[in-house]
């Protein structure tokens, strides 16, 4: 019996993942699944009121239904290599020079084996219509409130966005913004570049879904399981993979699958796993006793 039908599969890191999916554990032999779709999606926002902009680049992989994503560095993956992808069975991309196809490719596997759904632990949240600054700081919302820490905890976050910080604020979250490209805040407060040298004067951890793109992710989990600290995850890249680490160092995943809220002005939806139950519920219903 698969996992899929069993409910959440726990992985104990992410090598540990990668070989049971190359195995069987999770569903059908990836070798004889092939990637019919590879593109790639690229956007530059300032939103309004904002002072300064950014820059993304996605690449995605379609097999069947599911869509797999995993963040680039824009101007990094080249057509060819994006091409490349189609008609590739799973197994070969998961073993592809490039991590971020290997991230995809992944990606793509979990959401056609294990997609957001009740029965892998998935609970929606539906994100209202809106301005792109609006959808983000609804998103942010419903990130951050997944953080089981008190006010006046301290919380790395991992891959800075500006609606974010803001949202951790409203909550009375302390934070240590970390992001590769260092540079300061919308608020001028300076980004530190290293995450692993942060971890131990924070009480939380906020990571972006790129880490495992860029290979940091893996170093996080450890952490996190050998010291018990929170771990929340927000994903866009990765966003069927990272549920996996629930109970194995990630302690909650918002995970947002493609078409992701920066690309459409209409209502859209995205995925809380396991902490919704212990954090976010409790505030709304003290919230709801406030009232």
């Amino acid at each position: 019996m698969s996992p899929a039908a069993d409910g959440p599969c726990t992985a104990a890191s992410y090598d540990d993942l990668v070989a049971g999916v190359l195995a069987g554990a999770y569903g059908p032999d990836p070798a004889g699944l092939r990637i019919s779709v590879a593109f790639s999606t690229r956007q530059a926002v300032r939103h309004a009121g904002r002072s300064g902009g950014y820059r993304n680049e996605v690449l995605s992989l379609r097999l069947g239904a599911a869509v797999g994503s995993c963040a680039v560095e824009p101007g990094a993956l080249t057509d060819a290599a994006v091409e490349a992808c189609v008609g590739a069975d799973v197994a070969t991309l998961l073993g592809h020079e490039l991590l971020p196809v290997r991230v995809a490719a992944l990606d793509a596997y979990l959401m056609h084996v294990l997609p957001h759904e009740s029965a892998s632990g998935a609970r929606p949240f539906p994100l209202p219509a809106g301005s792109s600054l609006e959808k983000s700081r609804a998103r942010a919302r419903a990130v951050v409130e997944l953080i089981d820490a008190p006010p006046g905890a301290r919380v790395l976050v991992v891959g800075v966005v500006n609606s974010l910080l803001e949202a951790l604020r409203e909550r009375g979250l302390a934070y240590v913004p970390c992001d590769l490209k260092g540079g300061t805040t919308e608020w001028g407060e300076p980004v530190v570049t290293d995450a692993l040298a942060e971890l131990d004067r924070c009480d939380a951890v906020l990571a972006s879904g790129m880490t495992l793109g860029n290979g940091s992710f893996e170093a996080l989990r450890a952490h996190a399981a050998a010291h018990g600290t929170p771990l929340v995850m927000f994903a866009q890249t990765g966003s069927a993979v990272l549920p996996r680490f629930l109970g194995a160092g990630v302690s909650a995943v918002c995970a947002e699958p493609y078409p992701f809220f920066w690309l459409d002005g209409g209502p859209g939806t995205v995925h809380r796993y396991a902490g919704t139950t212990a954090a976010a519920d409790r505030r709304a219903a003290a919230s709801g006793a406030a009232a």
